[in-house]
């Protein structure tokens, strides 16, 4: 999953980042609201952490901007402690959920993985998919039970298949989800990532799609 931080505190800007990479997610930086509105037009994020109070352009204005280009991507605001106005106000422009500053780096955490399943339509912490439960909030994937020992990429790569459980994911698109923007995306590591899926899975569920990507559902027989 790939994440936007805009958040022109370059301390706080690298806490959020550092945590959030810590959880497994790959994330982007700016620090004004110029360069956010950019990125979050030109790259595919699955929910952007936008800071209200932006130099260059303010966080509302940048979030109107994505949303009057059609953009969906959830996003978690942040505002000052005792301004309620700018929460009514990221709320009306288009914002998901908001953060009070200061604030733990575990809430946030916490409301990034919530607005993420529901944007893909999950009501829990855990997706099912067959035999295969993965929990977001611990990131752990077990099989019919088992624990599976996983590396960042695999987990990654598992956890966006399951969140968009029962579609057909380009190649393209996993590798803009799962990698920064400085990524060769011409390599071939999708397709090695979910051989070792397939094997360590050990059940047959993620589907290659012929000139299309990849589809994982539970197995026929189950």
């Amino acid at each position: 999953m790939r994440i936007l931080v805009v958040e022109d505190d370059q301390n706080l800007n690298r806490q959020l980042t550092d945590t959030l990479k810590e959880a497994g997610y790959v994330v982007d930086q700016a620090f004004n609201g110029e360069e956010g509105h950019y990125l979050g037009e030109c790259e595919p994020y699955d929910a952007v952490v936008l800071d209200i109070g932006l130099p260059e352009m303010d966080g509302i204005t940048v979030l109107e901007k994505w949303r009057e280009a059609g953009k969906k991507m959830p996003v978690l605001i942040l505002t000052a402690r005792d301004r309620w106005s700018d929460k009514v106000a990221g709320i009306d422009a288009g914002a998901d959920d908001y953060v009070t500053k200061p604030f733990h780096m575990e809430e946030v955490q916490a409301r990034l993985r919530a607005l993420i399943r529901r944007a893909a339509g999950h009501a829990t912490s855990e997706i099912s998919c067959g035999p295969v439960r993965l929990d977001t909030k611990s990131s752990k994937v077990t099989v019919e039970g088992s624990t599976l020992k996983l590396t960042s990429h695999e987990f990654r790569l598992l956890s966006y298949l399951m969140h968009h459980m029962g579609q057909v994911v380009s190649r393209t698109e996993l590798v803009e989800h799962m990698y920064d923007q400085d990524f060769d995306r011409d390599s071939n590591t999708i397709e090695v990532f979910v051989g070792r899926l397939r094997k360590k899975m050990g059940v047959d569920m993620i589907e290659t799609v012929r000139g299309l990507g990849y589809r994982i559902q539970p197995p026929s027989n189950g």
